[in-house]
């Protein structure tokens, strides 16, 4: 059933229904070493960290971020709301949970992780007021540092 929708999800990113982000970790691995893209994970609190809706709004939202990273990254999310209403499934918090143990064990909100295809951390950074292609700048320059 995963796969289904996993499939499913890559049709109408390919239909150009905006960017895809992915919430498990092999699938994105898997994806990232077949397409040869690095991972871009984000930790967010979608419903409560101000920082985090403003990097949802003024970067990750943006056409210029959506059409770059659809060819150079396979974006991975791991949200940690607190509103009831938008409380993931117990499984997808077990995972967000261990994907935090893993690479945000500082427990920093928005945290975003550049990781290579294997799931090695190659660098960090957070939200930064800076358009679209400066993030990317920022991105990619934390991919180079790791070499």
């Amino acid at each position: 059933m995963r796969i289904q929708i996993f499939l499913v999800l890559m049709l109408l990113s390919q239909l150009g229904f905006g960017q895809v982000w992915m919430t498990d970790l092999d699938e994105a691995k898997a994806l990232a070493a077949k397409e040869h893209h690095n991972i871009v994970l984000v930790f967010q609190g979608s419903d409560w960290c101000a920082p985090c809706m403003k990097l949802e709004q003024e970067i990750w939202s943006s056409s210029e971020f959506q059409e770059y990273a659809k060819d150079h990254y396979v974006l991975l999310k791991a949200d940690f709301p607190r509103k009831k209403k938008n409380q993931l499934s117990e499984r997808q918090q077990k995972d967000n949970n261990r994907l935090a143990e893993k690479y945000n064990q500082e427990g920093y909100f928005p945290l975003v992780v550049v990781l290579s295809p294997s799931g090695k951390t190659l660098g960090k950074t957070g939200y930064e007021h800076v358009t679209p292609s400066e993030y990317i700048k920022i991105l990619n320059s934390l991919e180079v540092a790791s070499l």
